[in-house]
């Protein structure tokens, strides 16, 4: 294949490195794991042509160590580097770093990382393409005067969130003027501790809108599409927990048009690669930008199934310099596809992590069932990082039949050695609101309210 890479440097850990490796191989290129000692029995170390150790479990002495990972793609000669998702995917610094070192980093330009990073200049600079956006702050807020005003004039409630802020990070919701002051205070010390930059910004809080999400491709040459869109409203603290594509609150006209702004955002900043740009849709259907990922989802898998692309090999194909070989008009969503995130966590305890070894599995397959997933009989899951075992995507001809296959996968999927939220899930999947489509960003906190007095 002209021009594609001959080795890819993985620089991520899990079912996301598993899946990069897969779609390395379908692609004929080689490909290099990485992996703290805490990772040395992990399946992406394992099955990788080469794997080379980092560091200490401690992510900054490994996964988040930009200088060990620079070297060993130095020392290997893979000429590109694919982040995954979370550590350093959407860091400016790592990807001007691979810049400087001749590899190829598998995602945008280090300049569009740092345009959509901060999210409060993503914001304004979304406001002057065109894009709606959510009342409040045009940037960063600099006093506490100035976020008076703006609190003021949104409207109360309202939500103060970390400019560098992420997985549900940094932000603190405030319903009076009384509690402005603290919250601010509160969620830019949690904003230093966790991203290093305790810029903070206003914007009005929607009641109980749904979260949706546009993915969108985007080659080097400018050719930009958008493929549907993901609903990411059952949420747990402003985490996601299940997924699905399409949303079932969209119509054909919704989605053509936030596609369309979409394609708009990504085109503003000159984007190229795969990315993400996260809506908010309140009662009225009227839909606001939030933010944008510039990185490969977690929930990808959904859009793969329902439109039959392979994002990761598209990310890797961009990268090298190909052209998008599909237009908007190629675009055609098939069916229905829901992913649950099967964690090593009890529901029942706060989601307290429950690592510990796998002693035995069992993983459900058969028509339109998928996982993505990393761990084996024997596997031991470390505290050290997230407690995820594996995503399960059921796809269906439509909503009725995915739900009616992710019910049986769940019941099937057997983990013995850990907790786990499979059960959690399954009470999900059989409320009459899920059923509906009939429920937005705070269902899931309402149902556990619920769980608990009974």
């Amino acid at each position: 294949m002209s021009g594609m890479f001959k080795k890819v440097l993985i620089a991520n850990r899990g079912e996301i490195a598993v899946r990069i490796i897969r779609a390395c191989r379908e692609l004929g290129v080689k490909c290099v794991a990485v992996y703290s000692t805490a990772d040395r029995k992990s399946l992406h170390a394992q099955i990788a042509d080469e794997a080379i150790c980092i560091g200490s479990p401690a992510t900054k002495d490994s996964y988040l160590n930009m200088n060990a990972i620079i070297q060993a793609c130095l020392n290997c000669g893979a000429d590109a580097i694919h982040p995954g998702f979370g550590f350093l995917s959407e860091n400016a610094e790592f990807a001007r770093l691979c810049e400087k070192y001749g590899i190829n980093f598998i995602g945008p330009s280090y300049h569009s990382i740092e345009m959509l990073g901060d999210k409060a200049n993503a914001k304004k600079t979304m406001a002057k393409a065109g894009v709606p956006v959510i009342p409040g702050s045009d940037g960063a807020v600099s006093s506490i005067e100035e976020a008076r005003e703006i609190a003021e004039k949104a409207g109360y409630p309202v939500l103060v969130k970390a400019s560098a802020g992420g997985g549900g990070r940094g932000i603190r919701l405030v319903s009076s003027p009384s509690e402005l002051e603290m919250q601010i205070e509160s969620a830019k010390r949690e904003a230093m501790n966790y991203f290093g930059d305790d810029t903070v910004y206003i914007e009005k809080f929607l009641i109980n809108p749904h979260h949706v999400e546009i993915q969108i491709l985007a080659d080097k040459t400018g050719n930009t599409i958008y493929l549907g869109e993901r609903d990411c409203s059952m949420q747990r603290r402003n985490q996601k927990v299940l997924e699905e594509c399409p949303s079932p609150i969209v119509s054909d006209e919704l989605r053509r048009k936030m596609g369309e702004s979409a394609v708009t955002v990504a085109r503003q900043c000159g984007y190229y690669n795969a990315g993400t740009i996260e809506f908010l849709v309140d009662e009225n259907r009227d839909y606001y930008f939030m933010e944008m990922n510039t990185r490969i989802q977690v929930e990808h898998p959904i859009t793969e199934e329902v439109t039959g692309i392979d994002l990761v090999k598209a990310q890797i194909e961009i990268a090298s310099g190909m052209s998008l070989n599909i237009k908007q008009e190629d675009i055609k969503l098939r069916g229905h596809a829901i992913e649950c995130r099967i964690n090593a966590e009890n529901p029942e305890l706060d989601f307290r992590p429950s690592p510990g070894t796998i002693t035995a599995l069992y993983m459900p397959g058969g028509p339109g069932i998928r996982i993505d997933g990393a761990v084996y009989q024997g596997y031991t899951i470390t505290p050290y990082y997230d407690s995820m075992i594996s995503k399960l995507i059921a796809h269906g001809s439509d909503r009725d039949d995915a739900i009616r296959k992710m019910k049986w996968a769940l019941a099937e999927f057997i983990v013995d050695g850990v907790d786990t939220n499979i059960d959690f899930h399954l009470g999900i999947i059989k409320q009459p609101e899920f059923r509906d489509g009939n429920y937005d960003i705070g269902f899931l906190n309402r149902y556990m309210e619920k769980h608990k007095k009974n």
